[in-house]
């Protein structure tokens, strides 16, 4: 597809009269909010002019806000995209790290496969983005299988422990809901024989290679780009609050916290000696090193010292598990999604909803596109909350969720006029922080993965000398008696993570993921939209700006509180002006942008011809880059 010039109805401020911007621009004066967007429950009112804009940068801040500036202009493509997608003809890996990414690409320039490069970019990532990622967390995967021409899942989710009882569980909630830290939070991390399961079937590499990058980088050490920087930061510190309810916290302020327990400045060399050697363990040992092993073992001691409930024989017993992924027609194009114990079908859900309207007539970031898209979130979420669930202790009633007619039945209530209120489930038929990344290899083999500790860094519990974060996955287990996704030893928990691929007719497309906890499906089905409905090319369809619907009916502890009963529709600044506007006025309660629009990668397949191009993207909204060769 040919790069053409996009350029949006409405520039990304719109100086409407009265407003503050307007105001802003007469006085200097600055704006409300974090970007200028209008409060929560403030309808899209103007807000009150604050002191002037800044005039340069303050050394030490982590935001530079000038909501009057935007971005320079591209002399191709579309006027909010920021770069141009990286080509290649014999691969392609985009990941949220620069040095993650380079690792992926030298994988596959030493003959490796699309799953050795992914093995060794998730295996950097867990050093150098561990906020996001690494071995206490768990991982899912979509592959395109070249030889079977077929896209095949992966589950990589590990069980609660098996001597944790739903009394203890319940005896630790806090408003109906588990902790968001702390040893009841901790499940099986199931990455590493993710990995390993991964490798066997279609590595190309010896196994210990895969983990040379990473061990080199976590013994000498990597500056620490800015995103990544911060949020280790705001991790360190939640550890330290009183109360946070983490049994012991030593050992992740070392790995972590540096010299003063804070976390690393913008630009500050972190090692982590520790987890080079635990990689090194896992590299001469394999997946047995971990879960069968010496790092077993010293897991078992750490928890019963803290007065945890993870065990060696709940490590020994773990093992990832083959899927069929389901899919969707979309307006021609196959979008594909796990089941499991994922979110990944609220994405098919929403499409699905969705192509009963006409998207590409509303208009790129139109009221109405963007009204239609959160009204079909608000739906799907809804079964999100009432289904979703491990399929090996509950019937999730899939076929029938992802149904076109059940999606016409639910597409008939939304207005175009008013927001849906209330909003419910459907009545199913009687039967019986995260990390992303993509790569592709010279044989057509594509990898989507997703990786994650859940919410933040994870639990705050690192077992002693072995410098990872195990997961806090465990908080999306319900505690509602009788629903589907409550929790009982032995049981896989709720998972947001989920990785995203689409194909053509009998030909793979597009290997992409959009990370952040509930965002997921949200950021998933924009990205579908901006390339199906709008037209955007792989870049731009990232760039353009997000909106995130969050308080949805849910029994986990994912939202906060004092959503209200239609909730709140964030939109990053860049959606027009107008466009705020005419959402408020409908009923929307609108905003402030707070950084939770996820973070997109994605490697799209093409053909010229009879041979094979691969582009990548990335975007500004994480550290990372996109390259190909």
């Amino acid at each position: 597809m040919h790069r053409r010039s996009f350029l949006a109805a409405v520039p990304g401020v719109v100086l409407l009269p009265g407003s503050a911007f307007a105001e802003a621009q007469q006085t200097g004066a600055g704006v409300a909010g974090s970007q200028g967007a209008p409060g929560p429950g403030q309808g899209g009112a103007a807000t009150p002019a604050t002191p002037a804009l800044p005039k340069r940068w303050v050394a030490g801040t982590d935001r530079f806000l000038r909501p009057d500036v935007a971005a320079g202009d591209r002399p191709v493509g579309a006027s909010f995209a920021s770069r141009t997608a990286a080509y290649g003809l014999n691969g392609a890996a985009g990941t949220a790290h620069p040095l993650a990414t380079q690792a992926g690409i030298d994988m596959l320039r030493r003959g490796g496969s699309a799953v050795d490069a992914a093995i060794a970019i998730n295996a950097c990532l867990g050093f150098l983005e561990p906020t996001s990622s690494g071995i206490g967390g768990d991982a899912y995967a979509m592959i395109w299988d070249p030889k079977q021409r077929k896209v095949v899942g992966l589950a990589g989710s590990g069980v609660s422990p098996r001597g944790l009882d739903l009394a203890t569980v319940q005896s630790r909630a806090r408003g109906g809901a588990l902790p968001p830290l702390g040893a009841v939070t901790v499940s099986v991390p199931g990455a590493v024989d993710a990995w390993w399961t991964l490798h066997k079937r279609y590595g190309r590499l010896p196994w210990a290679q895969l983990f040379e990058p990473a061990i080199a980088h976590a013994e000498a050490g990597a500056p620490v780009p800015d995103i990544i920087a911060y949020y280790i930061r705001r991790s360190m510190a939640a550890f330290r609050r009183p109360g946070a309810g983490i049994e012991e916290t030593a050992n992740a302020l070392r790995t972590y916290g540096l010299a003063d327990g804070k976390g690393p400045a913008t630009g500050q060399i972190f090692r982590n000696p520790d987890l080079a050697r635990t990689y090194c363990a896992i590299a001469q040992g394999g997946r047995d090193a971990f879960y069968d092993g010496d790092i077993a073992r010293t897991i078992d001691r750490y928890f019963r010292r803290i007065g945890g409930w993870l065990r060696f024989e709940d490590l020994a017993a773990h093992r990832s598990e083959w899927i069929e992924p389901h899919r969707t027609a979309y307006r021609g194009v196959d979008v594909h999604a796990l089941g499991a114990n994922t979110q990944g079908i609220a994405t098919l859900q929403m499409l699905n909803i969705l192509e009963t309207f006409d998207l590409g007539d509303e208009g790129f970031q139109s009221p109405s596109s963007i009204h239609l898209q959160a009204e079909a979130k608000r739906l799907a979420y809804e079964d999100r909350a009432r289904f979703y669930a491990d399929p090996h202790f509950s019937k999730v009633p899939v076929e029938w969720l992802i149904s076109k007619e059940y999606a016409r039945q639910r597409a008939k209530l939304i207005r175009r006029d008013r927001i849906l209120d209330p909003v419910y489930p459907g009545q199913a038929p009687s039967r019986g922080d995260t990390t992303y990344f993509s790569c592709a290899d010279k044989d057509g083999m594509m990898v989507s993965m997703i990786q994650s500790n859940f919410r933040g860094m994870g639990s705050g519990l690192v077992a002693d000398g072995l410098g990872f974060m195990f997961q806090d996955r465990g908080q999306l287990f319900s505690l509602k008696d009788g629903h589907p996704n409550v929790y009982a030893p032995g049981k896989r928990p709720f998972q947001t993570i989920i990785p995203g691929f689409a194909t053509r007719g009998s030909d793979p497309w597009m290997s992409f993921g959009v990370m952040g906890g509930d965002m997921q499906p949200q950021g998933q089905t924009q990205i579908i939209v901006n390339r199906v409905d709008y037209g955007l090319e792989i870049q731009s369809a990232g760039d353009a700006p997000r909106w995130h619907h969050e308080g949805s009916s849910q029994s986990m502890g994912e939202d906060g509180p004092g959503m209200g009963p239609r909730g709140l529709l964030r939109l990053e600044t860049g959606v027009p002006a107008a466009t705020r506007q005419s959402l408020a006025d409908i009923g929307w309660t609108i905003g402030e942008p707070d950084g939770g629009f996820g973070r997109y990668e994605c490697v799209e397949h093409r053909m010229d011809g009879g041979t094979r191009v691969y582009a990548a993207a990335s975007e500004m909204r994480a550290d990372g880059c996109a390259l190909a060769y």
